[in-house]
């Protein structure tokens, strides 16, 4: 899986303003902190991103907010001090220096060193799923990422999607397609929204799909069809690929 900059992970807390930092914050110090290879070091680090979580828990406690502070620089101050005395059998601090990043809210940057040693796919899940959006699809979007797609368009099609799990499911088929091809926006969502409400019978929906896939030759034999039948405008918009005509184009079709 391609290795990420930091402009790549910012754009996840960008997507959403309910990002949930105490859940990131903890679930990548569930990943890092093991690899933290000295123990009291280890043990550090662990009291440092406790005090950090319990703080993004309630972000208006000034109290948990001092606390937080502290521990960030206490933490800096003994990675420091480390990194000061180093010889050639030093204390390796680089697992620390990472959680650091997090603890400090640098989440882009502390994933994107953390991805060698954790792998993209966990970050990638612990990111999404911080993102606390409603009606969302996880999965999908995690599969778009996988195929290539930035946080920003994976994270819009699965807010998208996720609006609309009640569709059928040849339809919800159609959809995730049009999103792995990156085709998907609001218009095209709008229009097999559309479809979604048509009742369509197992035959009309087999071929409703075969349209939205855009079979040209199926498109030109239903726009005649259509055609044939009087509906001469919803056969031009069905050649023009206009997604509105295709519930039409399936129900008449298979008449």
């Amino acid at each position: 899986m391609e290795a990420h900059g930091e402009a790549w992970w910012a754009q996840f807390p960008e997507a959403s303003d309910r990002f949930d930092r105490a859940y990131l914050l903890e679930g990548y110090g569930d990943l890092v902190s093991p690899r933290v290879q000295a123990p009291l070091l280890r043990r550090e680090v662990k009291i440092a991103l406790d005090t950090v979580i319990r703080y993004l828990e309630r972000p208006s406690s000034e109290e948990r907010a001092e606390y937080a502070r502290d521990a960030t620089e206490r933490l800096n101050r003994t990675l420091r001090r480390i990194e000061d005395r180093s010889t050639g059998s030093a204390i390796s601090t680089t697992e620390a220096e990472m959680i650091l990043l997090a603890m400090r809210g640098d989440y882009a940057a502390a994933a994107a060193a953390a991805t060698p040693l954790v792998g993209a796919a966990k970050l990638q899940r612990l990111f999404v799923t911080a993102l606390r959006l409603e009606r969302f699809d996880i999965p999908l979007t995690l599969r778009l990422l996988d195929g290539g797609q930035t946080p920003h368009e994976a994270v819009r099609s699965g807010h998208l999607i996720g609006r609309y799990s009640w569709w059928p499911t040849w339809l919800l088929r159609v959809v995730t397609e049009k999103a792995l091809d990156g085709t998907l926006d609001e218009d095209t969502v709008a229009a097999l929204d559309r479809c979604a409400y048509a009742e369509l019978s197992p035959t009309q929906a087999h071929l409703a799909r075969k349209l939205l896939s855009g079979n040209q030759g199926l498109i030109s034999t239903a726009a005649e069809r259509l055609a044939s039948l009087g509906e001469t405008e919803a056969a031009a918009r069905l050649r023009d690929g206009d997604l509105n005509a295709v519930a039409l184009a399936a129900r008449l079709g298979s008449l």
